[in-house]
């Protein structure tokens, strides 16, 4: 069974502690799988910006172009589209690449490399030609970062028939997405929200592989349905637990990857509970949010007690001053109310 737990507060890695899990952040969780990779698989190797840096992409590549080397771990020049295409096509000539660029406002610039050639070559070639790339990118809140570095883009990605994407939320998934990804056999997507490299989960020193497109159910409800991606799994525990307080029993599924996209993970909690609240760290409009919100509608209607509601961003750029980022950004609060009017719902005339 893959490690369930989200561990929100001290208590919670406390507890895990004692019972002698092991514990360590997201973005030492990430090291260690690239560390592992590039130790044991001699095709592996990693590209980006400022991955050689001091700050080492949050402290996700620190040291490891030290250890192995800047001829598997290239600092490389700011020139998204091109360097996209030179990892694509050395994945194509049997590489294996990771290929981390940390801003996905600046993918829009690599798609087609991205969206026409990657994705693409697989279904061309009748499998004849694969693209075994891994492009590592970070989504959502900054500090202050404003329209142009703090969007969250996963979605987008979705649209790409050949493209796979990734959204972990824990330490675990973290360590064993990346490990699975690079043995995917085509590009995938994957995307890290950057409030989470601080977070702490449990995750075992070995390698090992968490699947893509099996949903994990991350706190048990009979209620109402919580379908949270990446930062919001957080906010959505947190909300279930205090919900409990209120009479209210929220179950909170975390998809781990939106494409393969586990649908009947949903569709099954949705039976038990009757309703669905969807929570992105990305924008509502034709975001991943409003994908399983139709998928639900269109598969499962006949289980629900109540409309679908979303919690995300609003279709506006991400403002930058302090206050206006907090009505902004939705979480904990949003989730709460949201949860609420489902399970008070009436239709009209009952």
């Amino acid at each position: 069974m893959p490690w369930t737990k989200v561990l929100i507060d001290k208590a919670d890695l406390e507890n895990a502690s004692k019972d002698g899990l092991r514990n360590i952040t997201y973005r030492a969780a990430l090291l260690e799988a690239q560390r592992q990779l590039l130790a044991t698989r001699p095709e592996v190797y990693l590209l980006g910006e400022g991955i050689d840096d001091p700050g080492g992409v949050f402290g996700s590549t620190l040291g490891l172009a030290k250890e192995f080397g800047h001829e598997r771990v290239m600092d490389t020049p700011i020139a998204e589209n091109g360097l996209t295409g030179i990892a694509a096509g050395s994945a194509m000539c049997g590489l294996r690449p990771i290929f981390i660029h940390m801003r996905m406002d600046f993918l829009p610039m690599c798609l087609d490399q991205i969206a026409n050639h990657a994705a693409k070559w697989r279904y061309m070639t009748g499998g004849q030609v694969t693209c075994p790339l891994v492009i590592r990118s970070i989504i959502g809140r900054g500090w202050g970062s404003a329209a142009q570095h703090s969007q969250a883009l996963h979605g987008l990605f979705t649209q790409f028939p050949g493209l796979k994407v990734a959204v972990p939320a824990t330490p675990y998934d973290a360590k064993g997405l990346l490990l699975a990804a690079v043995d995917e056999g085509g590009p995938v997507m994957f995307c890290e929200h950057r409030w989470l490299y601080e977070f702490k989960g449990y995750a075992p020193e070995e390698q090992y592989k968490v699947p893509f497109g099996q949903a994990v159910v991350r706190k048990t409800g009979t209620d109402v349905t919580i379908v949270a991606v990446s930062l919001m799994v957080y906010e959505a525990v947190k909300a279930a637990r205090e919900l409990e307080a209120e009479g209210i029993s929220a179950e909170v599924l975390d998809p781990r990857t939106i494409k393969p996209l586990d649908t009947e993970a949903i569709l099954a909690s949705v039976k038990k509970t009757g309703r669905l609240l969807v929570a992105d760290a990305g924008g509502v409009m034709t975001g991943i949010s409003a994908e399983i919100a139709a998928q639900v509608c269109e598969k499962g209607f006949q289980y629900l007690k109540a409309p679908v509601r979303r919690v995300g961003l609003p279709d506006v750029p991400t403002p930058a001053a302090p206050e206006l980022e907090k009505a902004f950004y939705p979480g904990l609060a949003e989730i709460k109310a949201g949860a609420r009017e489902l399970v008070n719902y009436r239709a009209e005339g009952k």
